[in-house]
């Protein structure tokens, strides 16, 4: 029989267990669209008596007050300074970056005006004004005239280093109430397209959102709470802190079987409950088989193979992932059975 390996793996610590900061993403795990996500708000507000609760967000179109204002319609008990925006990060790199009160060229909206404001620069939106900087953000109205703005600013002229240019986000999508709309990411592809060249990104994936969110919370033992694998998960893995991959958001079974190596979370949950569950141990048999709760899934070469299903799809899934990025083989040249991917979380 132990060639089987067990009836269930153990079950470990909660992935909220010994946690002083919990980072939540919004689109995707608190809410989709206008509305909360059903169940979000209740396990958020009892997260947040166990563990310092923050919201982390791309969105550079809002204000951090507006943020919080929303969260507060929706129950939750946040307020502003619990809010870390992209914005707030592309200002301190900003900050680093030209003299204090110098003036900046901004494509976006409020959350970029609001921040660049209250650190005591200078707004412009034309070229002409000669900005020491061009900092850009999503915003629903942002267009050509502004994009083309920015592009004339960044222009190489002899004699002028290059004008800083700092993005708050790369994210190609936005979640909205009809689907997925380009996001920040995009509208930054235009302007590279113009004065080929990449701006530094303050936002998710990279690391100064997330530093920013150690400082002012005072600690880097942090959970990321996130539902796409390129911006939260893969953010959390630079920022050097473990994530938690929720599957009411963007990204679903099929992305996470495929995640790269740097875009792995290290928990899988169907809802934000399971952050205040035991979290099944992950085992690997004499066989090479992966065994999560029940699932079991073996790697034999290039071809993935399901030796138990086990009692919950949940598991498969876990055990299935486990399995295919513990091979370390390029996710492309796979076989990997429809049962592992599908999405029974829809």
């Amino acid at each position: 029989m132990a060639l089987f390996g067990k009836k269930r793996t153990p079950l470990g610590a909660a992935p909220i267990e010994g946690r002083e900061l919990l980072l939540s993403d919004l689109d995707g795990v608190v809410y989709r669209g206008p509305g909360a996500i059903p169940g979000a708000v209740e396990q958020l507000n009892l997260a947040a008596e166990r563990a310092r609760l923050a919201y982390i967000t791309n969105n550079a179109s809002r204000t951090d007050a507006s943020v919080a204002e929303h969260l507060q319609g929706l129950g939750l008990r946040a307020r502003p300074e619990d809010v870390v925006t992209s914005p707030q990060a592309a200002v301190a790199l900003l900050a680093g970056s030209v003299p204090a009160g110098s003036r900046v060229l901004v494509v976006g909206g409020d959350g970029l005006v609001d921040e660049l404001q209250k650190a005591g620069f200078e707004v412009t939106r034309s070229a002409d004004d000669d900005p020491a900087a061009v900092v850009q953000g999503f915003a629903p109205d942002v267009g050509w005239v502004h994009l083309a703005e920015a592009a004339f600013a960044l222009a190489e002229q002899p004699g002028r280093d290059p004008l800083p240019w700092i993005a708050t986000n790369t994210d190609w999508t936005i979640p909205v109430a009809r689907g997925l709309a380009p996001g920040n990411g995009t509208l930054v592809s235009a302007v590279h397209t113009a004065v080929q060249r990449l701006p530094v990104f303050a936002g998710k994936p990279e690391t100064p959102i997330f530093e920013a969110a150690f400082e002012r919370f005072g600690t880097r033992n942090a959970l990321m709470l996130g539902d796409r694998l390129d911006t939260d998960i893969k953010g959390a893995r630079a920022a050097g802190i473990p994530s938690l991959q929720v599957l009411t958001g963007v990204d679903r079974p099929k992305q996470l079987i495929a995640a790269s190596r740097d875009m792995q979370p290290d928990y899988i949950v169907a809802t934000l409950a399971e952050l205040h569950e035991p979290y099944p141990a992950t085992e690997q048999l004499r066989d090479g088989t992966v065994q999560v709760g029940s699932a079991k899934v073996r790697m034999d070469g290039h071809v993935a193979r399901v030796v138990a299903e086990g009692e919950a799809p949940l598991d498969l899934l876990r055990a299935g992932c486990a399995a295919v990025w513990g091979s370390g083989l390029a996710i492309y040249g796979l076989k990997i059975p429809e049962i592992l991917y599908e999405d029974h979380w829809r």
